[in-house]
Order: C-alpha cells, then sequence, then structure tokens
C-alpha cells in the first residue's frame, strides 16, 4: 500500500490523558513507533507539541471525541502543525483488541497510507462567531421555554391573557402579569394597564383576567419574570460581539441577505456554519451531503430505496428550515413553487426539506460566484411545456377508464 506520510502520528485524546504514536518510516522499508502519554493540560500539550516537531512529524490525526479534543487542537493549531481531525466511525479498528495505545497506533498507520478523510474545520474567525451565535441560539430558546412555563402557570392560575394577547410579555402583558405578581387580582385595574391597540379589546381582558391566582402562582411567576429578564440582558452583550465578529465579513453578508427568506441574523448563523470560503467543498452537492440535507443511500439487489436525510449539522439545519419555511410561503418566488410542486406530490414537511435543499444551494453558489441572488421567479418550477405534462394527465384518465385520443387544437 501506498505510503503518503513518512513522519505521522496519531492522538487517541481523552478528557484527563492522552496516547501518542508517532510512525517513521526507516530506508529499508520499515516502520519505527514510539508511544508516549501525555496530559491534557496547556503545558503538557505544549511540551506534546515540542516532542512532535523534534520528530519532524508531517501530520497529525486525531478523534473527534466530545470536547475534549479541543485544547489539543488549539495548542497545535497555534504551533503551525498540520492536523487532521477525524469522524470516529470513519477510523473502527477491528473490534475485540481496544486500548489507548492501539487506537493512537491504528489511527497513524491509517494516517500513513492516506486513508482518513479530514473534517471540516473552519478558521478560527469562523469558529469564535459560531460560538457565540450558538450560545445566542440556545439562550433564545431557553426564554421560549420560561415563556411557555409562565403561560402555564396563568393558565392554572384561570388566567386567558394568551387567548386575548398576541404576545403575554409584550408591554401591556408584562405590566399585566407584573402587577398579578405583587397580589393585584381586580379585573378592572389589570386591564386598564393596557396600551396601544390592546385598549380596544378591555371587555376580553376584564374576562381573561378574573382568575383565581394563589400564592405559589406568585412566586412561580416572579421566578419566571426575573429568569426572563436576566436571559433578556445576557443578550444585548452578545450582540454586540457577534456584531464585532462580523465586520470582516459584510460583504457576504450582504450577499447572503439578497436571498429571500434570509435576514442578518440567519445570514451571520449560515456565514457561522459553513463559513464564507466555498472552496472547502467540492460542489454544492458534497456541500448539502455534508450538511445532511440530502438522502441517503440505501440500494440492495440493484434497487435503490427511499432512504432517510443524512444526519448533519443541526444548527445548520435548524437555521435552513426557518429560511425555508418562510420563502416557500411566497407567491412571487421560486422557493414557493417549489414547495408547491413538492407538496402535491408528498407532503408539506418533504417539501420544505426540498426548499431547504434549493436554499443551501443557492447559499453556495452565493458565496462561491461572490454574486447576489437573482430571483428566476413561479415559472422556474412550474414550465408550460406540453409535452411533459401531457403523459401524466393521460395516464391519470386512463386509470379512470376513459380512452384518450391525442388532437391538437389547430387541427381539430
Amino acid at each position: 500500500m501506498q505510503v503518503v506520510y513518512q513522519r505521522c502520528a496519531g492522538l487517541d485524546v481523552h478528557k484527563k490523558s492522552g496516547v501518542a504514536c508517532v510512525l517513521v518510516s526507516q530506508e529499508d522499508g520499515s516502520v519505527h513507533d514510539e508511544v508516549r502519554t501525555f496530559g491534557t493540560m496547556t503545558a503538557d500539550v505544549a511540551t506534546l507539541s515540542t516532542w512532535l516537531r523534534e520528530q519532524q512529524v508531517e501530520c497529525v490525526a486525531m478523534e473527534s471525541t466530545g470536547v475534549f479534543w479541543w485544547p489539543v487542537f488549539n495548542i497545535l493549531e497555534e504551533d503551525g502543525h498540520a492536523v487532521v481531525l477525524v469522524n470516529p466511525p470513519h477510523m473502527k479498528a477491528v473490534p475485540g483488541h481496544k486500548t489507548d495505545v492501539a487506537d493512537s497506533t491504528w489511527l497513524a498507520d491509517l494516517l500513513r497510507h492516506g486513508l482518513l478523510a479530514a473534517s471540516f474545520i473552519p478558521p478560527t474567525a469562523i469558529r469564535e462567531l459560531r460560538a457565540l451565535l450558538r450560545y445566542r441560539k440556545t439562550l433564545i430558546g431557553e426564554r421560549a421555554q420560561e415563556i411557555n412555563r409562565l403561560q402555564k402557570v396563568l393558565e392554572g392560575a384561570n388566567i386567558k391573557l394568551a387567548a386575548v394577547a398576541p404576545d403575554i410579555l409584550g408591554v401591556s402583558g408584562r405590566q399585566m402579569i407584573e402587577a398579578l405578581a405583587t397580589g393585584e387580582e381586580d379585573p378592572e385595574i389589570l386591564a386598564e394597564l393596557a396600551r396601544g391597540r390592546m385598549r380596544a379589546k378591555l371587555d376580553l381582558l376584564r374576562r381573561a383576567l378574573e382568575g383565581r391566582v394563589k400564592l405559589h402562582h406568585r412566586v412561580l411567576i416572579r421566578s419566571i419574570l426575573q429568569h426572563t429578564s436576566f436571559l433578556e440582558e445576557a443578550l444585548a452583550p452578545l450582540d454586540q460581539e457577534v456584531e464585532r465578529c462580523l465586520a470582516p465579513f459584510q460583504a457576504q453578508m450582504t450577499l447572503l441577505q439578497s436571498i429571500p427568506g434570509v435576514s442578518r441574523t440567519a445570514a451571520a448563523t449560515l456565514s457561522a456554519e459553513i463559513g464564507v470560503d466555498m472552496s472547502r467543498f467540492a460542489s454544492a452537492k458534497h456541500l448539502a451531503s455534508w450538511a445532511g440535507i440530502c438522502p441517503g443511500n440505501r440500494q440492495s439487489g440493484g434497487t435503490r430505496h427511499n432512504a432517510k436525510t443524512t444526519n448533519g449539522n443541526v444548527w445548520l439545519r435548524g437555521v435552513l428550515g426557518e429560511i425555508a419555511w418562510g420563502a416557500s410561503h411566497t407567491k412571487e418566488r421560486a422557493f414557493g413553487a417549489r414547495f408547491r410542486r413538492s407538496a402535491r406530490r408528498q407532503n408539506k414537511y418533504k417539501a420544505v426539506v426540498a426548499v431547504m435543499h434549493h436554499v443551501l444551494i443557492v447559499v453556495y453558489c452565493v458565496l462561491r460566484e461572490q454574486t447576489p441572488y437573482r430571483e428566476r421567479g413561479p415559472e422556474y418550477y412550474a414550465p408550460q411545456d406540453a409535452q411533459r405534462k401531457m403523459p401524466a394527465h393521460v395516464r391519470y384518465l386512463e386509470e379512470l377508464g376513459y380512452t384518450v385520443t391525442r388532437t391538437p387544437k389547430e387541427a381539430a
């Protein structure tokens, strides 16, 4: 088997320690191996990096085991080592002989012969942006959970505010709920706290705010309001830091926002999850496969069967779903036409996935070509080609029991 790296290393990294195996090809064709155990503290990893440089290692391979590979990868990347991060299922060794030394040796041997596929690791600036946006998404999700809990408490207290107010934590709703938490129970007084358009619903508000609020309800309401305020305050510095990290990518942000359904937050998330350099992916199909927005391969006996979408980047799938759902409800857009065409043949959920795939392909092309999105219109997915449509309609009528004779209109 061809040897790709004459000097390479495999790292089996764990929480507190790891094992490094260096393979060096000799002139007579044999291989010399040296194994060392190292700690995962910063000083220990720095010592490992120095040892790898002394061994003149060309490339280092390591598994992506949880988050334990992060500290090792950070130091090796800073010191200029070529690091290949590997998906664990791609390098499973022979079962029954699994030790830390065996894993590191097997990893180094696979790397030596070029049998490992490197995982996609974006540049440092993109990784920083990704960490901020993922945490921001988590905080927004926690705030939504707290609002749902608050609505549950209000329902338990016979307060039907959610049936009248579109947002129970809007300006009017928050004042009413804060008054409830302090002990106010008079529906007339609570309803008078309404502001703006909510004052047109005073009669409904009086009926909705007549409840049975007890002491434990008020304790829960106060706790939920405090936690919600804390989450809202935590978002402000995050947004400022995100804007700072986005400064070098303003051109790409403008291009992405030219796509229907892509807001500034969605454009930032797309940039953080796939980067802005599309040369990392061989084609748009490779990007769709990496993201898990395409069917899996399931073939047996020469027959291809239906297969679910593959496992991919859940954060990217989430933002693509939001974009696709908004863009699919447009009338004069190609995304909407694609959704309606797929929904007729399958169902709306599979149609949304089809639009997600379409959106991702557009994102790839926009970033690769560095040109804004050009709308093709709904006619792009609804061609008026009679020769293409005729067989399907004829077959449908024949299934209903009719004999179809096709006569052109001019001849008739």
